[in-house]
């Protein structure tokens, strides 16, 4: 004994202006295949499911959501690390050379080889960087240079000769905060010697202190 289950389908004419609007739907005309021939896909194949509608209040109902389950829209960093990084440099290297601060300046050369853009560091570590440190190596060994001049030449030595245990922490989460530490070292020294903040702002100290200050806030920024 057989069962059968009776469909009825209505049609599209009896159908009601809704149910004929569901029921009209374009499929792809697919090309005709020999028997035998090789069975080849749309081009695509998204393209079976319709055309694509646009979707239209998407940002409103994404900021809705956002605000309604509490998250944090992230954007984009106004400088990228690498620009940051530059920044540093030339503040570290302005530093060297300024006048108007009391600072421990030795304390710039590690300061420099943890904050300095990679293609700096590869450059020094490079045949160039070595060639102008050997070069400079007897030019100090036979004639006197002034301090501020040794600083460059003693930041390429320790650029050239530092292991890569010490040179692994750059970019590094402990390489920032040892960056910060000396940092803030300096601008502690920076501002207890020179007095006051006043002072600090002369027109004698004031690029000093800017460059102190830049030095002091990028490896915070690296910390966030």
């Amino acid at each position: 004994m057989s069962t059968g289950v009776l469909l009825s389908i209505p049609s599209p004419s009896l159908a009601s202006p809704i149910a004929r609007s569901r029921l009209q739907c374009r499929l792809p005309t697919l090309a005709p295949v020999a028997r035998g021939g090789p069975i080849t896909a749309p081009a695509d194949p998204l393209r079976l499911l319709g055309p694509a509608l646009p979707i239209t209040g998407m940002p409103s109902m994404m900021k809705k959501a956002n605000k309604r389950l509490g998250g944090v829209t992230c954007y984009a960093a106004p400088l990228s690390p690498n620009t940051v990084q530059w920044v540093s440099a030339v503040s570290i290297a302005v530093l060297m050379l300024a006048k108007g601060t009391a600072i421990h300046k030795s304390f710039l050369l590690p300061l420099f080889a943890l904050q300095a853009p990679p293609s700096v560091i590869s450059w020094i570590k490079g045949d160039y960087g070595t060639w102008i440190a050997f070069v400079a190596l007897l030019v100090r060994l036979f004639y006197y240079i002034p301090g501020q001049l040794e600083l460059p030449f003693f930041t390429m030595l320790l650029v050239i000769v530092a292991p890569h245990q010490a040179m692994n922490l750059r970019d590094t989460q402990a390489g920032s905060m040892v960056s910060l530490a000396i940092a803030a070292y300096l601008a502690f020294q920076h501002f207890s010697r020179v007095g006051s903040v006043r002072s600090a702002l002369d027109k004698s100290s004031i690029v000093a202190t800017s460059a102190i200050i830049l030095v002091t806030i990028i490896p915070c920024l690296f910390l966030l």
